[in-house]
């Protein structure tokens, strides 16, 4: 049975989720602000959290990069704000998905199955793959620049791993959105654009395999 971390400091938010997550089948921890979710994040395994992002004692961009320190966990940020900013910002740190308040829980729960099925635990095909000094093991979802392990987050390895599959093929952006983030009207080409950056960047000598194609997108070229 998976198990959710519900992070927000309104109760009858943490209460709504809870009751929606249960009868879809998890398990629920709750915290009402960043620093507990932290503490339980170090003590216990979770599939999924659910952060809020204005919360007292700390806030949830505060915690996700904490929390990503400590656990590849999926996390999906909730906010009543709908600035672009927080989103792209929020992506950079990791997130996995963006939940706009007020929400429909039933909607929440599939993002959660979502991010859970592309999670680690979700094994794509065995073998390592090897471009030059850069190794990446599907199974493991572990990257190695010169055999350092690259520090990459769980969407950058998502896009990684599509990229390779369907290496020195030329992507769009919304091929791209539909593919690794599943929702093809959830975010924009700076959505896409931010993630390859950070891609290239902790790819270190090899982030030249990642190819732009003027006017189109992306594609993986090794």
């Amino acid at each position: 049975m998976s198990r959710l971390l519900i992070v927000d400091d309104e109760k009858n938010i943490r209460e709504v989720v809870r009751e929606y997550a249960q009868l879809n089948g998890y398990e629920t921890d709750e915290a009402e602000d960043g620093l507990e979710a932290i503490e339980l994040v170090k003590n216990n395994e979770y599939d999924c959290v659910i952060l809020d992002i204005m919360m007292p004692k700390l806030d949830g961009f505060s915690a996700c990069r904490e929390i990503r320190r400590i656990r590849p966990v999926p996390i999906i940020m909730l906010s009543a704000r709908q600035e672009e900013y927080d989103k792209l910002f929020g992506f950079e740190l990791g997130v996995d998905d963006y939940v706009i308040k007020p929400f429909s829980p039933k909607e929440l729960m599939a993002r959660v199955k979502v991010v859970i099925e592309r999670s680690p635990k979700t094994e794509p095909a065995s073998g390592m793959l090897k471009f030059g000094g850069l190794e990446i093991d599907p199974r493991g979802r572990v990257v190695l620049v010169d055999g350092e392990r690259a520090n990459l987050t769980p969407k950058e390895i998502d896009l990684l791993l599509y990229m390779t599959e369907h290496r020195n093929t030329a992507l769009s952006r919304t091929k791209l959105l539909e593919e690794v983030w599943n929702y093809d009207y959830f975010g924009d080409d700076r959505t896409v654009d931010t993630h390859i950056k950070m891609l290239r960047h902790n790819l270190g000598p090899y982030r030249d395999y990642i190819v732009t194609v003027r006017g189109m997108g992306y594609k993986f070229e090794a």
